[in-house]
């Protein structure tokens, strides 16, 4: 790999697909030109649209960012635009909207092929002409902002199905940047692995850990990682609070990780049916995706392909609680300590 240097340090990684990112980055990073980022859920997209944002000369403006897919359809054009006193119940006071509060500035659509068709048309509007309407009001506001948009989806095929505006798509993807996902840049694992530590480990207050061992590396190149960095820096975090000496241990990662993957022993399978062992991989593995996506249930029911309430029945059935999960690392490491 030849040597390259970084203009964006505050991004981790010189895997020679990143190296193309960050040229384009250069190349358009004090334009005024709309930005579509591409990359599955957890490859950092918001992290590129700030170091775009901070890089340029915006940076003493405001950064806004807004997760689409958070909000239902009114209460993201609230958001957007402002709205006027009394245009809607609850409206009892005049307010700003993002786009206003991002003026000068950046604002960061994430999800943004998750936008209904009604707003898809007003988003259009601003990038056309750069004036907003605030919910209520017959009142063009002008706005100076440079709007970089993200998704995890493919836009091409939301537009032949009809649910994205062809227009809009075309509007938003000016410029182009796709982040690969962090199987297909292994070579970066290592090296954004020992960053985790340093900021964890100073975090957690275990200054004592100095590096992982040879053999923890060799587990986690192995690993496919489908929650992508974002997996990978919840594996360290987790492995420094678990850590007892110097090193993290190929003994500190979880299971997953050290099986390659979603994992059953024999007892956990032995004298259950075939709809029983399917019934536990599929409770292992919505564990897995619920964790990883940080309980955003929207994403996870877009990952796994069902609908929402689809995924709430099954939490039920498994039983699954979110608490839960939060006071597992709690309770894993008492049981650690008091085996020790």
């Amino acid at each position: 790999m030849a040597d390259y240097d970084n203009p964006f340090p505050e991004i981790i990684g010189s895997n020679t697909r990143m190296q193309e990112v960050y040229k384009i980055m250069e190349k358009v990073v004090n334009t005024n030109s709309t930005i579509l980022v591409r990359g599955e859920t957890g490859t950092g997209k918001e992290l590129i649209a700030k170091a775009l944002h901070y890089h340029s000369k915006r940076r003493n403006a405001p950064f806004v960012a807004v997760n689409c897919s958070a909000l239902t359809e009114t209460l993201l054009e609230s958001e957007l635009f402002g709205h006027i006193k009394g245009s809607f119940t609850g409206a009892i006071a005049e307010k700003k909207g993002l786009f206003e509060a991002a003026d000068k500035g950046t604002f960061f659509l994430d999800e943004v092929s998750e936008i209904s068709p009604g707003l898809q048309a007003k988003l259009l509007r601003v990038l056309q002409e750069g004036t907003i309407k605030r919910v209520g009001s017959t009142n063009d506001i002008q706005v100076d902002v440079r709007v970089i948009a993200a998704t995890n989806r493919n836009l091409e095929q939301e537009v032949d199905k009809g649910v994205f505006r062809r227009d809009l798509f075309y509007r938003l993807c000016v410029i182009e940047i796709s982040i690969p996902p962090l199987r297909d840049k292994k070579d970066d694992i290592p090296i954004l692995a020992e960053h985790f530590l340093r900021v964890y480990a100073d975090k957690n207050g275990k200054k004592n850990i100095k590096g992982i061992a040879p053999d923890t590396i060799k587990y986690l190149l192995e690993y496919d990682w489908p929650g992508n960095v974002r997996e990978l820096e919840h594996e360290i975090e987790r492995a420094i609070i678990l850590a007892e000496g110097p090193h993290i241990l190929a003994s500190d990662l979880s299971e997953k990780i050290r099986s390659g993957g979603v994992n059953l022993k024999l007892e956990e399978v032995k004298d259950k049916t075939l709809k029983g062992i399917v019934d536990t991989y599929e409770k292992r593995i919505l564990t897995e995706i619920l964790y990883e996506l940080r309980w955003n249930k929207s994403k996870v029911a877009n990952l796994l392909g069902i609908s929402r309430q689809a995924l709430n029945k099954k939490i039920d059935k498994y039983d699954l609680d979110r608490r839960k999960r939060q006071r597992e690392l709690e309770r894993e490491r008492k049981k650690k300590n008091k085996i020790s």
